[in-house]
């Protein structure tokens, strides 16, 4: 099983001259990593500069922050404002992002919302990456998605109190939750690891905390720092 990395831009960079920028150091970076095959690289930019990157990903692959729940008709759909899954696709996006606590908490976002985003994103062959704080919020996120479909679904525990606050959770800690997760769920999925993950810890949360990967944040926007994070695993 490939240890998964993800980079998650959030609203960053301002401008597209930028987005490329960062966007060609990284790849250039992890072009000259020797057992890169170990791992699978995911950039999730804003919406906005992914049209940017669709012909540019080769070592890596292409994500979104976020997607709506409804699968508008080949015409489209009346929901203004909306990313569609199918959007996301032709786009070459092959992950979503779907509950981050941001989403959370600036936009309500309830773990109903999560699960009709999550179908959405399943049913149009986009590989999902659920986040999580607390174990509890697995059931009803998960509520009617079909076994079969669990293959192209990716944990994320992110605990609150370590985004963006450069306070990671504890390897103990993580550890332990790592576990409850994969109880909680019963089949074997990737789970990764989100909030303030850096190039001096990344390994750590891999090998004595057991997570399948990391979903970066703060760190994702620094070329050097991310390309250290990838070389790490």
């Amino acid at each position: 099983m490939k240890t998964l990395i993800v980079a998650n831009w959030k609203c960053n960079p301002t401008t597209l001259s930028e987005a490329k920028r960062i966007f060609d150091l990284v790849k250039k970076g992890v072009d000259k990593i020797e057992n890169k095959k170990k791992v699978e690289v995911v950039v999730c930019p804003p919406f906005v500069y992914l049209s940017s990157f669709k012909f540019q990903v080769s070592s890596f692959k292409l994500g979104a922050q976020d997607v709506f729940w409804e699968n508008p008709p080949a015409g489209g759909g009346a929901f203004t404002g909306e990313i569609s899954a199918k959007m996301l696709k032709n786009l070459g996006c092959g992950y979503v992002i779907i509950g981050h606590s941001e989403r959370r908490k600036y936009f309500k976002e309830t773990d109903e919302t999560i699960n009709k985003k999550l179908k959405a994103a399943l049913e149009n062959g986009l590989k999902a990456i659920l986040c999580i704080d607390k174990k509890s919020q697995i059931k009803n996120a998960l509520k009617g998605i079909a076994k079969k479909q669990f293959k192209n679904l990716i944990l994320a525990y992110e605990p609150v109190f370590a985004i963006g606050t450069g306070k990671p959770c504890s390897i103990e800690k993580a550890r332990k939750m790592n576990f409850l997760i994969r109880k909680a769920v019963k089949i074997n999925i990737k789970i990764l690891y989100g909030g303030s993950v850096n190039s001096q810890n990344a390994a750590d949360f891999i090998k004595k905390a057991k997570f399948h990967g990391l979903l970066v944040g703060g760190a994702s926007l620094k070329p050097k720092e991310f390309v250290k994070i990838v070389k790490t695993m």
